[in-house]
């Protein structure tokens, strides 16, 4: 007996240490995603503007991470009634996930999630937010904001978890959240000088550093496979799922790569570079919600539709004079909520085209829409009492001269006589 109970020890044990690479390797996979942040987001905004998205991006890290630490965590995986908990910080205990983990590589990994969401918000609000007023919404969002859709969506005892609602690794709790928070900032901010003209016509603001976003764009692609496969939580018993994930996560972005190239060919008579970019983020986003649960098919022709999705929802947002430099609300928010929805109608069991009925589908569409809700409403109301007390845009002589030299003191690129 003494023996079996040794064996039975070391089994545990080795399942945990296997388990503990996998999930720290993609975790840190995963935080390699904010360098992918900031330099798409840097390209895709002027010079004068550089060190001020960099710096967002830093602020997400730290202020997130400390209000992720010390207060969201806690909301997100406590003892929940089904919309929040109590607890606050690193719980201890049995968190009802099945871990093999510690809970502090679990809090690690899910950092990287809290971090991104609040990234996405970033790019909206580039070359126009006061550096501080961003701090204390960063801080809102990773201590309160985020907890409670992850609470939703991914606590055993979340409201959305008990309904059967799939996001396996975010499309609704992570983009849609972080996207539709960037479209209330955007809105109560308003748009840069000289993005429209008189009559209200949208002026191309180019980005200073196209090369610099597409490595950024190449960064975040490859978190991506951490992101989605590491959502497993365990490399043991999950080899063949890790595959699918990885394979459709893949199959989704290329599909986007190409729907968007061919959709800007035809409707342009060129290929746009940059959109195609965001049309390969498109994909990936949309697929992360079901990359766990739909065939290969399904997920390239999840991503193709999110490559055109993304480009419509661009210019239609730019019509409607909401400024967003980077486009996060249209790969993110808008194809965070398609490729929540579509894991109801391409799910291999319980998708409506897979003879599954409307069931799963008006769980995915009733979950993401009031996720979706969520940030915007809230958002929308911390960025109006923010701008009644302590302002959020900085001032029309700083934004013409860029935020980089005023409120930092310092350019991006010096150059020497």
């Amino acid at each position: 007996m003494q023996e079996v109970a040794t064996a039975a020890l070391e089994q545990t044990e080795l399942i945990s240490a296997i388990d503990t690479v996998w999930v720290s390797i993609c975790a840190a996979i995963i935080f390699l995603m904010e360098g992918g942040f900031a330099l798409l987001e840097a390209g895709f905004v002027r010079a004068k503007n550089t060190m001020s998205i960099i710096a967002k991006v830093m602020i997400d890290i730290v202020f997130g991470g400390i209000a992720f630490y010390a207060v969201g965590f806690g909301i997100a995986y406590g003892a929940s009634n089904g919309w929040f908990a109590f607890d606050t910080g690193i719980t201890d205990g049995d968190l009802g996930l099945g871990l093999t983990v510690s809970n502090k590589l679990f809090w690690f990994i899910q950092l990287g999630f809290a971090i991104a969401a609040i990234s996405i918000v970033s790019g909206a609000v580039a070359e126009r937010m006061k550096v501080w007023s961003y701090v204390l919404f960063v801080i809102l969002f990773c201590a309160i904001m985020y907890p409670l859709a992850a609470n939703w969506v991914w606590n055993p005892n979340g409201w959305l978890a008990t309904r059967g609602f799939n996001d396996f690794a975010g499309s609704a709790a992570v983009h849609a959240m972080g996207g539709f928070a960037a479209l209330a900032a955007a809105i109560v901010l308003g748009p840069r000088l000289g993005k429209y003209d008189q009559d209200g016509k949208p002026v191309a603001i180019p980005g200073h550093n196209l090369p610099l976003a597409a490595v950024g764009g190449f960064i975040l692609w490859f978190g991506w496979f951490g992101f989605n496969p590491g959502s497993t939580l365990g490399a043991v018993g999950n080899w063949e799922l890790i595959g699918t994930i990885a394979t459709n996560t893949f199959l989704a972005s290329a599909g986007g790569g190409i729907a968007t190239m061919v959709y800007t060919y035809f409707k342009y008579g060129q290929i746009d570079v940059t959109m195609t970019i965001n049309g390969v983020l498109a994909g990936l986003v949309a697929v992360t919600a079901g990359c766990n649960v739909v065939d290969s098919g399904s997920a390239i022709i999840i991503g193709l539709i999110a490559g055109v999705i993304v480009d419509v929802a661009v210019i239609y947002i730019d019509k409607l004079n909401i400024d967003d430099p980077v486009g996060a609300i249209a790969v993110h928010g808008v194809n965070g909520l398609f490729g929540t929805i579509a894991v109801g109608l391409f799910a291999a069991e319980g998708g409506l085209f897979f003879g599954g009925g409307t069931s799963l589908l008006a769980t995915q569409a009733i979950g993401v829409l009031v996720i979706a809700a969520f940030s915007f409403v809230v958002t929308f109301v911390i960025m109006k009492l923010m701008q009644k007390t302590v302002g959020i845009r900085v001032s029309e002589t700083e934004e013409r001269a860029g935020i980089d030299a005023v409120s930092f003191g310092v350019e991006a690129y010096t150059t020497f006589e």
